[in-house]
């Protein structure tokens, strides 16, 4: 398997589940298909048909892992499913999701969205108790903590195991006839239940999955809520009481997909109201607004609309190219940035361009960009980012580079922008970042950009595992 190269910073997981419907494990994989975007690295599905349970899982895309004769084994009326990108543990097969194990004749299959930022401390201590682990991953972690209540009932068990884990953690576990969704008190990351037209149920990180395969929406998996899903009906109860919610707002900035409702509002409009802030806080003459697609499409929509500035794409993007290619050798670095996106030459010439992004990560990719359009011509180029500085590393799940590795952390915004080859350089206030949401800063974590992390990280443990080799 190749190397992912992305610009940006790496997504997380996406996780769907199914409840109650003859193809359980054909739609979490339409669930997965739909959230590609959180995760590329391997794809899984577990399903149960009541009395076994059954998986397949692989390294690589949802459409590469699954194919039409791995339905006939996947059997069952209720299955999850787990796309991913490894912020914890090593990108290989044995750390691919779900993570499923059986004790005392019964198999879990847990699947997880987050970072525990107390797993070396939790993995140390049921080490020292004899457990032995397959992977280097959170969910085998959960999975023991389960085992190790399993005298209880399902209810008291993950009560007290979740009462142990700090951290971002979206979680869906299944037995051999339940289906558990499990949701960190701060409610990092995004987890919501859906009806199917069969009256099943579906879980998943995004609205969008839900959309793909005809499922009314009903709400979000609250922040603390457990939920236990079987023939009975549901169970909700909070294990750890509810508490101050810590939203993490680079969900809406970058990661969801902008037909995706997160945290009660919906991703296209807040990426577009972003834009609308920025043309308020920051006004410059130029000829037209453009996006490196697709990250900065929508806030430039926004910017556009709000300015009076004609919206243009100036640069187009190549929708052939693969998670993987042939690296270029140094001789030929800029070919990996011209390959994805070239700009339109004829078009650039002699004009004033104002480039709407939703972050600068490294800078290393948008240098090259800029270094692109003023080789075709532009006669300005003015950058403005739909986010303020990212200055801190992400501990919840977020695969940020680490403190060295990020180009605001390093540099000033002058010092970026001459850098970058930039006319102008400018970032959206924290204040309009959270105006965009229409709800008060107290309800999201912003760590990454004030410092102000909501629960305490293990530094050393995640400082080796948070880079990422993104360098947008």
């Amino acid at each position: 398997m190749g190397t992912n190269h992305s610009s940006g910073p790496k997504e997380e997981c996406g996780i769907c589940g199914i409840f109650d419907h003859q193809d359980s494990a054909k739609l979490a994989y339409f669930g997965l298909y739909a959230l590609q975007h959180r995760g590329q690295e391997s794809a899984g599905i577990t399903s149960s048909d009541g009395t076994n349970i059954h998986e397949h899982k692989a390294m690589g895309l949802v459409s590469e892992v699954f194919h039409e004769d791995d339905f006939d084994k996947l059997k069952g009326d209720m299955a999850i499913g787990h796309v991913r990108y490894s912020t914890t543990g090593a990108s290989n097969l044995v750390n691919a999701q779900p993570f499923t194990a059986t004790h005392r004749g019964e198999t879990y299959a847990v699947a997880h969205n987050g970072n525990l930022v107390n797993i070396r401390h939790l993995r140390n201590e049921l080490e020292d108790k004899g457990s032995i682990f397959q992977s280097t991953m959170d969910s085998e972690v959960v999975v023991h903590l389960l085992a190790r209540e399993c005298d209880s009932n399902l209810k008291e068990a993950v009560s007290s195991t979740v009462k142990q884990l700090q951290g971002a953690y979206s979680i869906l576990m299944m037995t051999h006839d339940k289906l558990v969704a499990i949701r960190d008190p701060q409610g990092f990351r995004p987890l919501c239940l859906g009806k199917l037209p069969n009256d099943g149920y579906v879980l998943a990180s995004e609205t969008c999955a839900l959309d793909l395969i005809e499922a009314e929406y009903i709400r979000d998996i609250e922040p603390g809520e457990a939920l236990i899903i079987s023939k009975d009906g549901m169970e909700s109860f909070f294990p750890q009481g509810k508490q101050k919610t810590s939203f993490c707002i680079f969900e809406h900035v970058y990661f969801a997909r902008p037909d995706s409702d997160i945290f009660g509002f919906n991703v296209y409009n807040y990426r577009k109201r972003t834009g609308e802030i920025l043309a308020n806080e920051c006004k410059i003459e130029a000829d037209f607004v453009m996006p490196f697609p697709d990250s900065g499409n929508y806030a430039a929509i926004g910017y556009s609309q709000a300015s009076g500035i004609p919206l243009e794409f100036g640069v187009i993007r190549n929708h052939y190219v693969g998670r993987t290619f042939i690296q270029p050798s140094q001789s030929m670095r800029e070919f990996s940035v011209r390959v994805k996106l070239n700009p339109v030459r004829s078009f650039l010439k002699g004009k004033r361009v104002i480039i709407i992004e939703d972050s600068i990560i490294r800078g290393t990719t948008g240098r090259s960009r800029v270094k692109a359009l003023r080789q075709a011509g532009a006669k300005e180029i003015h950058m403005l980012i739909s986010c303020p500085p990212t200055v801190n590393p992400c501990f919840y799940g977020v695969d940020f580079p680490n403190t060295d590795q990020l180009i605001a952390a390093q540099k000033s915004i002058e010092e970026i922008r001459e850098y970058m080859g930039l006319d102008t350089l400018y970032y959206l206030s924290q204040e309009g970042l959270v105006e965009a949401t229409n709800m008060s800063s107290d309800k999201f974590c912003l760590a990454c950009f004030n410092g102000e992390y909501p629960i305490e990280p293990d530094r050393g443990f995640h400082k080796h595992t948070l880079g990422c080799g993104c360098n947008k």
